[in-house]
């Protein structure tokens, strides 16, 4: 009889467990489905997504992981290769830097740009791949290197860039070396803004403005005062990634700009920099906003991912309902 009142008494807490524990389930059993098909040669792209919507990035790459280890089929290894590199679990760092001298240079690459994605620290590893002879992987690498912010290797990639022939890979290469954050750094960037390629002297501004140094800042100033929209539009982006504080005097006035792709742009960048007041700004102008212009702040605010109690608490802050 006992057993039968125990019995009683956890079955409302089973049944509450229960089905969130096979759902939980079911997401894990669907993940290592799709890393098998993966593996297989499907799409490494398309089932990545889904299972990064399933959230269930580590027990996938512990699939591919698995499978990979074993293989010799270079079309598969670079499948596999690629799906860790989307999924960009830490779980998966190891298994990414094993294969970052593998002999299969789009190999090579998905490797280096998942250690990026996964923010990894081992930057002497990748380092070296600046000199690959892949382009792809020299771009990912330089890419990987700035994701980590590790001053040190700032000299190193502006001493890859100048021995850099391509203008794609040697953009890569100025923008980390900005993102590094050494700011002893700025003179040697300087040097980039004189160079033939207007790509590298864009990046060269960029690196300088992720810096704080005034150079990258007047550069993109001069570009603000064209009356192309164009071009003013591509200084905005030299400020992507700047502290609010620095690059206020440049994006704050844009805020009353007729163009006002520009204004929305400009309070995205400086929230992102710190300026917390920028959200409720491109809230309430969306809001306020016609339909053409209204779009042009959403898609800021898109970008920032605004969740719709966020929207809806700033609107009734402002007496909005």
């Amino acid at each position: 009889m006992r057993r039968v009142a125990l019995a009683l008494v956890l079955l409302p807490l089973a049944g509450v467990a229960g089905p969130s524990s096979e759902k939980a389930a079911q997401r894990r059993a669907e993940a290592e489905d799709l890393a098998q098909k993966i593996a297989e040669g499907a799409n490494a792209q398309s089932l990545a997504n889904r299972i990064k919507f399933l959230s269930e990035e580590r027990a996938a790459s512990a699939e591919l992981a698995g499978v990979l280890g074993k293989s010799v089929d270079p079309a598969q290894r670079r499948n596999i290769v690629q799906a860790l590199a989307i999924l960009a679990s830490p779980a998966a760092e190891q298994v990414l830097l094993s294969v970052l001298s593998d002999s299969d240079g789009a190999v090579r690459m998905y490797a280096v740009q998942g250690l990026g994605r996964m923010g990894s620290r081992a930057t002497d590893k990748m380092r070296v791949l600046l000199g690959d002879p892949t382009l792809g992987v020299r771009r990912e690498a330089a890419r990987a290197l700035g994701a980590a912010h590790q001053p040190k290797m700032a000299k190193a990639l502006l001493s890859a860039a100048k021995a850099e022939g391509e203008p794609e890979v040697r953009s890569a290469m100025l923008v980390a070396a900005g993102e590094c954050g050494d700011a002893k750094q700025a003179k040697a960037l300087e040097a980039f803004l004189a160079n033939s390629s207007e790509s590298t002297r864009f990046a060269a501004a960029r690196g300088l403005c992720l810096l704080g140094a005034p150079a990258g800042f007047a550069f993109a100033k001069e570009l603000l005062s064209s009356k192309e929209p164009t071009t003013r539009r591509s200084a905005l982006s030299l400020l992507e990634g700047t502290k609010a504080k620095q690059a206020a005097p440049l994006l704050r006035p844009l805020l009353a700009d007729a163009d006002k792709a520009l204004a929305a742009g400009a309070a995205r960048i400086l929230y992102e920099g710190g300026d917390g007041s920028m959200l409720e700004w491109l809230v309430l102008a969306s809001h306020h906003a016609g339909t053409d212009d209204k779009l042009r702040y959403e898609a800021e605010l898109e970008k920032l991912r605004l969740a719709d109690d966020q929207r809806r608490a700033i609107l009734a802050k402002a007496g909005i309902k």
